[in-house]
């Protein structure tokens, strides 16, 4: 795999990770399919969502693989009423990352970012190096110190 922008600004920061490679399905670009491709369990591996709080303004959820993210939750989180995912058309254009490579490190702007509590429970987590078929794995404490995520509860029960 090629270097990536979230790789070198993991290294210049001197955070330690790995690196997981794994076979992209240009038809299922999940996080549920980058997990069972890769290796890594379901449950560490953290899916990098987009939202878009009335009030707020843009800002990043990481939950695991396979859950999904509450919408009331994420809002509360953020001090909002209301949040949406942002359409997959606007990624691009916001983030500089496509869908099934977004990560979380790198980003065009530094969003707010939130995090489920669940990532605590693991001494590595995986998220998007930044591009399709290829994995981070980082320490949750290291993510979360980097980007000045907030943890919290995220996912619906």
């Amino acid at each position: 795999m090629k270097t990536t922008n979230a790789m070198r600004l993991l290294a210049k920061a001197g955070i330690k990770f790995d690196t997981v490679e794994y076979e992209v399905d240009e038809n299922d670009l999940s996080a549920v399919h980058a997990s069972l491709s890769s290796g890594v369990p379901a449950e560490k591996m953290f899916k990098t969502l987009v939202l878009h709080g009335a009030r707020t303004g843009h800002f990043v959820c990481l939950i695991p693989a396979a859950e999904e993210v509450d919408l009331k939750k994420a809002a509360a989180a953020m001090h909002d009423k209301k949040a949406e995912m942002i359409t997959v058309r606007e990624l691009l254009p916001l983030t500089g990352y496509i869908r099934g490579g977004c990560s979380p490190i790198g980003m065009k702007k530094r969003f707010p970012t939130l995090i489920h509590s669940s990532a605590l429970m693991f001494d590595t987590i995986g998220v998007s190096a930044g591009v399709r078929g290829g994995t981070l794995m980082l320490s949750p404490n290291d993510l979360i110190s980097y980007t000045g995520a907030i943890v919290c509860d995220l996912i619906c029960e």
